[in-house]
């Protein structure tokens, strides 16, 4: 088989990628080692950008996030007692989230390459990358049991944090930038209705807690736990107990409680391997970077790697420019270093460390009270957690 780019990896990154180089002409093929019902029902939690949602649209998918999403306009912090509520919309000049779960995402996209899109293979494991320094690499995968090769002139690596992709990257170069933090999220899927259409979230005394919404009759909830914390020792009148402790307040509606269908801990990283390329393998999502939970990153921050590697592509295959190839890992760790710094830096905001001091716990408060209660804390808040730009 041969093809221009080759897509390991049939999660919302590959699948994007290989809609948008479709759209512009370019062939891919899509290799997943999963089976397609798999892959439909991965369960993760979803908050796409603006600018994610402005993508989406010009595939064509607007309406499906119109009649299935909830557009979120505020954030509501609870700390010191009270609601600080934030108006993200208001302080970013009109920009919105929406949440919109992943699965509704890769569901789409499946469904917009069954109308027409390039081939996916699924249960198709890639078993080695050939020739990615040369102008031609090789892609060997199996299927059905028997070994196949894919020839092409580039590769995407949208595989994930333990796909092929980022092993394949040249040791020698690579550089990895890492935290890893002393706590993870408890994380609760409930047969019960929000109090609010509001995601809040309680930086609490004794931890964090967030309250987002699934869809009007499911809620999806966190608390801020040790990370390797065993979720059986969370039986469910615990778990209620800590969540109104964390975030019910004076003035708001209490927590709704209801039947607990999921739970399970979540450890927390901050991950960054530079560069993200290795002659024509491009690496994208989370197979170059992790990035904690708060702030909503880890697909947000995969299409816009996919919208600026499909840009690259393009320009290449259309145009004989390979100058955006060449600067990939530039271009996406300019943007990418400062969603770090955002995700970061709320994560250490709002958890309690271990053995912190009183004088951190002052020092986040503080942060609290800036972002919240001033107009330069909003307006940065805002536009971080509505979507940078991308530099495609």
């Amino acid at each position: 088989m041969r093809t221009q780019v080759a897509i390991i990896g049939a999660g919302p990154a590959g699948l994007l990628l290989s809609c948008l180089l479709h759209r512009a002409g370019i062939a891919s093929v899509v290799l997943e080692r999963a089976p397609s019902e798999h892959v439909r029902a991965r369960q993760r939690a979803g908050v796409l950008e603006q600018g994610s949602v402005e993508m989406l649209r010009e595939l064509g998918l607007g309406g499906a996030i119109a009649q299935r999403g909830i557009e979120q306009r505020v954030l509501d912090f609870r700390f010191d007692g009270l609601s600080h509520r934030l108006d993200f919309h208001a302080a970013s000049g009109g920009r919105s989230v929406w949440v919109y779960p992943q699965y509704e995402v890769v569901s789409d996209l499946m469904g917009l390459h069954a109308r027409g899109g390039a081939p996916i293979l699924y249960e198709a494991p890639v078993t080695c990358l050939e020739g990615l320094d040369g102008k031609h690499p090789v892609v060997h995968f199996t299927h059905g049991g028997v070994a196949g090769t894919l020839e092409c002139d580039h590769v995407a690596g949208c595989d994930g944090f333990h796909g092929i992709s980022r092993t394949a990257l040249d040791p020698a170069t690579l550089q990895i930038h890492e935290c890893v933090y002393p706590f993870g999220w408890l994380g609760i899927l409930a047969q019960a209705q929000a109090p609010t259409n509001e995601i809040t979230w309680g930086c609490h005394d004794e931890g964090f807690a967030m309250l987002s919404i699934r869809t009007p009759e499911v809620t999806r909830l966190y608390l801020q736990c040790r990370p390797d914390e065993n979720p059986h020792d969370w039986p469910d009148a615990r778990i209620w107990e800590a969540l109104h402790r964390r975030l019910d307040v004076p003035g708001m509606p209490p927590i709704r409680e209801g039947q607990i269908l999921q739970k399970g801990v979540t450890a927390m990283r901050s991950y960054q391997c530079e560069p993200m390329q290795r002659g024509r393998l491009y690496l994208a999502g989370d197979a170059a970077h992790i990035v904690p939970p708060t702030g909503a990153k880890g697909l947000n921050s995969a299409m816009a790697d996919v919208k600026v590697l499909a840009a690259a592509l393009t320009a290449y295959h259309r145009d004989a420019d390979g100058a955006a190839l060449q600067a990939y890992t530039r271009t996406c760790m300019s943007r990418m270093w400062q969603v770090h710094r955002f995700a970061a830096g709320l994560c250490a905001m709002a958890h309690r460390f271990p053995q912190e001091s009183s004088f951190a716990q002052r020092l986040r408060r503080a942060d609290l009270i800036a972002m919240t209660g001033t107009d330069t804390g909003r307006r940065h808040f805002s536009e971080n957690f509505t979507g940078l730009p991308i530099q495609a």
